[in-house]
């Protein structure tokens, strides 16, 4: 049985941490024999600027011209690490508003996604949407490899995978992000599943579990059981991640649809606010 990740998709913005998950997207595409995409996605600035008569043909210019001058940043950071030793990338960008509906169609098109955490200190001036990540998941439907906005220490990237902890609960978005993440935990040095659900539906005969799951892919997983399942489980979790020292966390995007919004879980809300590690997530 052979789970493959053949397409990258990673988010390119003008921001240093954009050039981290660059990285982080070529060395994983590197080591998994994957193409590498990057898709500059920034909302134009005169897209966000209120509705003003005195807002002339000038003003729509200058911020263009600044638009232009990020996107030429990103490009030459995009170049610069092209020169460097490994594989070839591709280059491709959003010209215009929206920008997540673009995407997330091209997003059906790649295994995983490459994001961000929402850095809320250039909320002002990143021309991403704080709500990207979760909004691309859901409409694609796509798995999301996210790396913290705080940034990973040096050689920190190389190792992502190695110590990977599974937060388990028998549901579609927890099994979609297992499999999703087959291609690493194949390659991980330890597996740890944390659970906090309850009992499993009861079945007669030879039933399916995870454990089977993992073993017919050649991965061996210890399992540590939480107990019940607390009020501030994304805090914990994140906590329990750490003690075990992970590099990476896999778990179920959860949340639903509201009219024309997407609402997260508690948990899933937590972590991608308060997250210290890169976390796999589907929804």
């Amino acid at each position: 049985m052979n789970a493959s990740l053949a397409q990258l998709l990673v988010h390119l913005d003008a921001s240093p941490q954009a050039v981290q998950r660059l990285e982080a997207a070529r060395q994983l595409g590197q080591a998994l024999g994957a193409a590498v995409t990057a898709l500059y996605a920034v909302t134009p600035r005169f897209v966000e600027l209120p509705f003003a008569p005195e807002i002339g043909p000038g003003i729509a210019v200058a911020l263009r011209e600044i638009d232009d001058e990020l996107k030429q940043r990103a490009h030459a950071a995009f170049d610069q690490l092209l020169a460097t030793p490994g594989i070839g990338m591709a280059w491709a960008e959003i010209p215009d508003d929206p920008i997540m509906a673009a995407f997330a169609q091209q997003a059906l098109y790649a295994d995983l996604l490459v994001l961000g955490q929402y850095g809320p200190s250039s909320a002002s001036s990143s021309g991403v949407p704080s709500d990207f990540a979760e909004n691309v998941m859901a409409l694609s439907g796509k798995p999301a490899l996210i790396l913290p906005y705080a940034g990973l220490p040096p050689g920190a990237i190389g190792a992502i995978g190695e110590t990977v902890v599974i937060a388990w609960k028998p549901a579609r978005e927890a099994a979609h992000a297992v499999s999703a993440a087959m291609p690493l935990l194949k390659r991980a040095k330890r597996v740890v599943i944390l659970s906090w659900s309850g009992a499993d539906e009861r079945i007669e005969g030879s039933r399916l579990d995870l454990n089977g799951y993992l073993g017919l892919h050649g991965v061996k997983a210890t399992w540590q059981p939480q107990g019940e399942e607390p009020e501030a489980l994304g805090e914990l979790l994140l906590s329990r991640a750490s003690d075990i020292g992970a590099d990476l966390l896999v778990m179920g995007c959860y949340g639903h649809s509201r009219v024309r919004e997407w609402v997260l879980g508690g948990t899933s809300r937590t972590v991608l606010q308060s997250m210290t590690l890169p976390v796999l997530m589907a929804h």
